[in-house]
């Protein structure tokens, strides 16, 4: 995990090559990622999940990298859902001690986010609407004993487009568990954020392969509209 002294440009992404990265992406998991979908305008959200300072802050123990340098994509599709009027949920990741809620989480990570602290808030640029939901929650997916599930079915959403931080703890066990529960999963490559790239790019394959449409910001904000029919062909179990 990346130190007080990691400096920017040993990050696996910045801002700036963003783009170029998510190219590199989208080749290697081409393979996997076969079900092909659009999401519906009338029953979609967009998830931003767990984007706090505690994970945006460089000097915090749990500084995420990845989470940086996807804040102006996650900063326009906020932008384009609240202009379209479709539903923004925020997820914040927040304990109130280690005695209280902490449980396995308080031995395994160094450091917590406290609920109610500085670092627990949602990074200022894109700091949620007073009408928009904001789930807290204490373990890594959104679903797990939250108001998730039962704010998304008042909402008629069926179709979840997933962005935040980390890649591969909270956004892809939030994509997973929405998987099981039937909604049709958008995973944004260029929109989810993590520590290093072997891991993000390992939970893009995976969730590819048996749980969500991988996914980028423009096609999402529809000026790359994807021209291949949905789900063309499955992959091969093994």
């Amino acid at each position: 995990m990346p130190t007080e002294s990691t400096k920017k440009e040993e990050y696996y992404v910045t801002s700036s090559n963003l783009r170029a990265k998510a190219a590199e992406w989208k080749k290697k998991i081409a393979g996997y990622n076969l079900h092909r979908m659009k999401p519906d305008p009338e029953k979609s959200c967009l998830l931003v999940v767990d984007m706090q300072n505690y994970f945006l802050d460089s000097q915090s123990p749990t500084f995420t990298p990845g989470g940086l340098a996807i804040l102006p994509n996650v900063r326009r599709l906020i932008g384009a859902f609240r202009q379209r009027r479709l539903p923004v949920i925020y997820t914040a990741h927040v304990h109130k001690s280690n005695r209280m809620d902490g449980g396995i989480l308080g031995w395994w990570w160094e450091g917590m986010v406290l609920e109610g602290t500085k670092d627990a808030e949602i990074h200022p640029d894109i700091g949620p609407l007073p009408e928009e939901k904001v789930i807290l929650k204490h373990r890594y997916s959104a679903f797990y004993n939250t108001d998730l599930e039962i704010v998304l079915r008042c909402l008629g959403v069926s179709d979840i487009i997933i962005t935040g931080v980390m890649t591969n703890l909270c956004c892809e066990s939030t994509a997973r568990d929405a998987y099981f529960r039937d909604y049709r999963v958008f995973f944004l490559m260029d929109a989810t954020g993590t520590v290093d790239e072997e891991l993000h790019l390992s939970t893009l394959r995976n969730l590819a392969f048996g749980f969500a449409y991988v996914t980028d910001t423009e096609e999402i904000l529809g000026g790359r509209p994807d021209q291949t029919r949905e789900r063309k062909r499955k992959p091969n179990r093994r």
